[in-house]
C-alpha cells in the first residue's frame, strides 16, 4: 500500500499516536458503559481518534480537504452494508409480523433440547450459512429465532451468539457462493477449490473443538434451563397469537431460494421482507388490529398501510400480555438500525484518515519488516489482518490489503499462495465479527441483540482459526511448496497497490 504522494512518510511513533488513543478510548468507554458502550461512547471514540490522525496528517502535510474526501471515501465504502443493515431490520420486523420468526422459535422449542441447544445452533448455522454463503443472512434469520428460542429456554444468549457466529462464519469462510472465499484466492492468484480444499486443515479441527466446547456448555447452562412447563406455556401463547401454519414459512424459502441462486443480498433480503408483508396480510388479519392501536376509525386499506409502514420503520411491537412474551417478540424495524449504520460510519471515517494520511501504510511497512521466516511471516499475515479488521473496520479491506502486501513474500518463502489465501480467510474473515466497530461485528450485534465483547468469547471457531493457522506456521503444518521455478526473485520489487488488481477480483466495495 503506498502512502500518499503529498505527505511525508510518517514515523511509526506518528503512526501509533492515533491508535494508541483509540485504544485508551475504546477501553475506558466499555468499562464506564460495559454494554451500552457501542450506543455512543464508542463511536465518540472513533470520531475523537480520527480527528487525532487529521492532527497528525496535518503534521505530516495532509490538507484538510484530502482529510475530509478520505473520511467520504471510507463511508463510501460501507455504505452497502449499511443498506443492508437495514433491509435487514425491516426483514426481521416484517418475519414477526408475519408469523414466520414466532414459527421458527416454536420449532426449536419443540425440537431442540436445552443441552444439546448450542452445538445444534452451531451446526444448524453452519448448514445454513454453508448452503447460501452468507453470514450476515444465515443471523438475520435463522440466528435470530436461535435467540429468541435461547431465551425462552432461560439458556445464554451470548454463547448462543456464540454458537450462531461461529456457526454462520464456517459457511461464510467454506462456501463457494460466499464473497470472501471467492475474494482471498483471486487476490493472491490462487485456485478457487483448491483454496477451499486447503482450509479444510485449519476449519475443520476449529469446528470440531468448538463443537466440543458447546457441548460442555450446553449441559453446563442446561442446568437453568426452564422447566417443560413454561416451555409448553409459551409455544401455547404463541400458537394462539399466531396462525402458524407452514405457509408462513414461505419467506423463509424465499429467501433461501434466492440466496442459493446467487441473487445480490440487498434484494434477496428486501424480497423477504416484502414477501413478510404479504403472508402477514393473508395469514394474521388479527395481528394488524393489535399493532394499529389507532384512535380514530381507518379505512381497512388505511390500517394495513399504516402497520405495515410501522413494522417496516420501527419494528413489531408484541402486546400478548405477557412481558416475557413481548420482549421477546418485540424486534425489527430499520430504526433497530440506525445506532449500528453510526458505529459503522464512525469507524469508516477514522480507517479512512488513517489510510489517506499514510499511516497504515507506515504501520503496515513496519510489520512487513518484521518478517525473518515462514513462522514470522504467517503470524504477521494474521496479525496485519486482524489488525485492519481493526483500524479500516472491513472484511474486505483486511483481505486485499494483506493479500497484495504479502503475496511476493510468500513466494520468497517457496510457500504457494493457498497458504496465503487460507491465513486471510483463517485472520481477515474470521475475526471481522470479533471487532465490535467492523461492518461484520456491528451487524451482527445490531441483528442478534447481544453485544460483541458479550458473544466474543464464545465465538469459538472465530477464535481458534487463526491461532491454528500460527501453530500450523510455527510448526510447519500443512504448508504446501510453491512448485520448482515459481519462487519470487530476491530483488523482486514489492508492490501492494489495490490497482494492480484485476477488476474482476475485486468485489464492489472496493472496486468504489
Amino acid at each position: 500500500m503506498k502512502g500518499p504522494s503529498s505527505v511525508r512518510q510518517p514515523t511509526i511513533w506518528l503512526a501509533l499516536i492515533p491508535l494508541l488513543i483509540l485504544l485508551i478510548l475504546l477501553a475506558g468507554s466499555v468499562y464506564v458503559f460495559g454494554d451500552n458502550a457501542s450506543s455512543g461512547p464508542s463511536q465518540i471514540s472513533l470520531l475523537l481518534a480520527a480527528a487525532v490522525a487529521s492532527v497528525v496528517g496535518w503534521y505530516v502535510g495532509t490538507s484538510w480537504s484530502e482529510v475530509e474526501q478520505a473520511m467520504v471515501n471510507g463511508i463510501s465504502l460501507a455504505m452497502k452494508a449499511c443498506i443492508i443493515l437495514l433491509a435487514v431490520g425491516s426483514l426481521i420486523g416484517s418475519w414477526m409480523l408475519s408469523g414466520t420468526a414466532p414459527a421458527m422459535i416454536d420449532l426449536g422449542l419443540r425440537f431442540l433440547d436445552p443441552g444439546w441447544f448450542f452445538v445444534s445452533a452451531l451446526v444448524i448455522c453452519a448448514l445454513v450459512s454453508a448452503t447460501i454463503g452468507s453470514s450476515w443472512t444465515t443471523a438475520g434469520t435463522i440466528g435470530v429465532a436461535l435467540i429468541g428460542v435461547s431465551n425462552v429456554l432461560g439458556l445464554s444468549p451470548a454463547i448462543t451468539a456464540g454458537a450462531v457466529i461461529s456457526g454462520a462464519y464456517f459457511g461464510d469462510k467454506m462456501s463457494p457462493l460466499s464473497d470472501s472465499t471467492n475474494l482471498a484466492p483471486a487476490i493472491v492468484g490462487a485456485d478457487l477449490f483448491d483454496h477451499i480444499q486447503h482450509m479444510l486443515w485449519t476449519t475443520v479441527p476449529a469446528f470440531i473443538i468448538a463443537a466440543v466446547l458447546f457441548v460442555i456448555l450446553g449441559f453446563g447452562d442446561a442446568t437453568t434451563a426452564v422447566s417443560t412447563d413454561t416451555i409448553d406455556a409459551t409455544r401455547a401463547a404463541l400458537q394462539s397469537e399466531f396462525n402458524l401454519s407452514v405457509a408462513v414459512f414461505l419467506p423463509l424459502l424465499l429467501l433461501l431460494g434466492l440466496a442459493i441462486s446467487k441473487f445480490p443480498a440487498l434484494p434477496t433480503i428486501v424480497a423477504g421482507a416484502l414477501s413478510g408483508c404479504i403472508v402477514a396480510v393473508l395469514l394474521q388479519p388479527d395481528q394488524f388490529h393489535n399493532v394499529a392501536h389507532t384512535t380514530a376509525e381507518l379505512a381497512p386499506a388505511f390500517t394495513v398501510f399504516k402497520v405495515l409502514w410501522s413494522v417496516l420503520a420501527d419494528g413489531y411491537v408484541a402486546d400478548t400480555g405477557r412481558g416475557d412474551l413481548d420482549v421477546l417478540l418485540s424486534n425489527g424495524g430499520m430504526s433497530s438500525m440506525l445506532n449500528t449504520v453510526w458505529l459503522i460510519i464512525a469507524a469508516m471515517s477514522f480507517g479512512g484518515v488513517m489510510e489517506r494520511t499514510g499511516l497504515l501504510h507506515t504501520i503496515s511497512q513496519a510489520l512487513l519488516r518484521s518478517v525473518r521466516g515462514t513462522a514470522s511471516l504467517i503470524a504477521t499475515t494474521v496479525f496485519s489482518a486482524i489488525g485492519l479488521n481493526v483500524i479500516a473496520a472491513d472484511q474486505y479491506i483486511a483481505i486485499v490489503i494483506p493479500g497484495r502486501m504479502f503475496k511476493i513474500e510468500y513466494q520468497r518463502h517457496g510457500l504457494a499462495p493457498v497458504n496465503l489465501s487460507r491465513t486471510l480467510e483463517d485472520a481477515g474473515t474470521m475475526t471481522s465479527a470479533l471487532v465490535p466497530w467492523n461492518t461484520c461485528g456491528a451487524f451482527m450485534a445490531g441483528t442478534l441483540g447481544v453485544a460483541t465483547f458479550a458473544y466474543l468469547p464464545y465465538a469459538f471457531l472465530n477464535l481458534l482459526s487463526p491461532m491454528i493457522a500460527i501453530f500450523y506456521g510455527i510448526r510447519g503444518i500443512c504448508l504446501v511448496p510453491l512448485p520448482d521455478g515459481h519462487g519470487a526473485s530476491p530483488d523482486e520489487p514489492f508492490t501492494s497497490q489495490l490497482g494492480s488488481l484485476p477488476a474482476e477480483a475485486l468485489p464492489e466495495e472496493i472496486k468504489r
